[in-house]
């Protein structure tokens, strides 16, 4: 994503001293950063300003956090974009709600700014590792590149844990991962994530590309079998 001068944050909160203390930290760390007060605003500013990252506040008027994230994640620009999830909120059912829509990290506030810096760092550092590559098996496409799915030749949405979730496996036909494998290889060792977020994904996958290519191994975990 470029040179850290040209990666761009959008926060968004509806407190004003968060936005100040954050957009104040990240800038001095030589982001570009927009702001926004609630989820409406913040879907307007991302379509123009395209941000590498989305800092996002769950419960905010007009749209909460959830809605927006999911709206975020229907747009082909932002699919690259990491949505980070800030909260007072700490309930297991926020958080699964939060990487059920797409979500690549979750914070629970208060906010510690330098923290915060290393978590996105993290981000960016993990994802530059990733070189673009297409794996086919059989009908099924998935190019990371585009971050595109085709089944039979129709393109399938993914949102960007469920894409990458699907090609970490199909990178690796046939081996059997455990969920902590998942959540360390497509979340990070740097996010606390629940195990039950790697079933949700995959039950979420399959429903979309069938049953056929991921295989559940009891009691061990999961695998993709080319068909």
């Amino acid at each position: 994503m470029g040179t850290k001068q040209s990666q761009k944050i959008l926060v968004v909160d509806d407190e004003e001293p968060i936005r100040e203390l954050l957009k104040y930290n990240l800038q001095k760390t030589g982001f570009e950063v927009k702001t926004a007060s609630d989820g409406e605003q913040a879907l307007d500013i991302a379509k123009k300003f395209l941000p590498d990252v989305v800092l996002l506040d769950i419960m905010m008027p007009k749209m909460d956090g959830v809605e927006t994230c999911r709206r975020l994640r229907d747009n082909p620009q932002l699919q690259k974009t990491f949505i980070i999830f800030l909260t007072a909120r700490s309930e297991e059912y926020s958080e699964v709600a939060a990487f059920e829509v797409g979500a690549d990290d979750y914070i629970t506030k208060p906010i510690k700014p330098r923290a915060l810096i290393s978590r996105i760092q993290a981000l960016f550092r993990r994802n530059q590792k990733k070189s673009p590559e297409t794996v086919v098996a059989g009908d099924l496409v998935i190019d990371r590149a585009s971050y595109t799915v085709k089944l039979n030749g129709r393109e399938i949405s993914l949102p960007k844990k469920e894409f990458e979730l699907l090609f970490f496996l199909a990178q690796n036909p046939n081996k059997v991962f455990s969920r902590e494998e998942l959540l360390q290889n497509i979340w990070g060792s740097d996010v606390y994530v629940l195990a039950r977020t790697v079933d949700v994904h995959i039950r979420k996958v399959r429903e979309k590309i069938g049953d056929d290519f991921i295989t559940t191994v009891k009691g061990v975990g999961y695998k993709f079998s080319r068909t």
